[in-house]
């Protein structure tokens, strides 16, 4: 689409790749906005998840560049998304659960609590933002996610959310609140296979870390 104009992006920055993406849009000021935007979000994925969420990245920007970057992360979020078998069980595809997750909410600014609804065969039916918080605090109501589950005739789920602090370690909290869906689920023979929590250095799996036991 642009030619020969992209490099490899190995070997590019993020603010000159940025550059290249607004040029088509903004033209000769392309750079200047892209030194702007990497300055105050500081990195091409952060300017990307900025951009989706509709923040206010340039008061004076073109429209069309919100647009443009937040066709970007959809579809990079697509991308990684459809890298996800849909006719297998979303547990021996962990990897590429991962990759998607991280595009989808590394960069995020504020808390999003998402679930991931599952089948009897654990193949995903919905992935859905139940609640979306504050930089550090999100409210979850462990009701409204197992009502959610039943309408959706989910037997399991997978629990994520992320942490705009970049450390994806639970908190007392994260911890608390994942027990308290795990009390409502249980009787009612719904699985918690997982509550994963997304960072910018990496994710923590609460299973891994053996803190999905109700009585601990």
């Amino acid at each position: 689409m642009f030619g020969n104009e992209f490099q490899h992006s190995a070997a590019i920055s993020d603010r000159d790749l940025l550059a290249q993406l607004l040029r088509p849009v903004v033209g000769a000021s392309a750079r200047q906005t892209a030194t702007h935007l990497i300055g105050s979000f500081g990195s091409l994925s952060g300017v990307l998840a900025a951009a989706q969420n509709k923040s206010h990245l340039v008061p004076t920007a073109d429209p069309a560049v919100y647009s443009l970057l937040d066709a970007i992360k959809s579809a990079a979020e697509r991308v990684a998304r459809d890298r996800i078998n849909p006719t297998a069980p979303i547990l021996s595809s962990m990897g590429d659960l991962l990759d998607y997750l991280h595009v989808r909410l590394a960069f995020e600014r504020i808390e999003k609590f998402h679930v991931l609804f599952l089948d009897k065969k654990n193949r995903l039916i919905a992935d859905e933002v139940q609640q979306h918080g504050t930089v550090d605090h999100t409210p979850v109501y462990p009701r409204e996610v197992i009502k959610r589950t039943l309408e959706l005739s989910s037997t399991a789920l997978i629990l994520v959310h992320n942490h705009p602090s970049g450390d994806p370690a639970p908190s007392a909290a994260d911890v608390r609140m994942t027990r308290s869906i795990l009390d409502v689920a249980k009787p009612l023979g719904i699985i918690v296979h997982d509550h994963i929590i997304i960072g910018m250095a990496g994710h923590a799996s609460m299973r891994a870390l053996r803190l999905l036991d109700t009585k601990g």
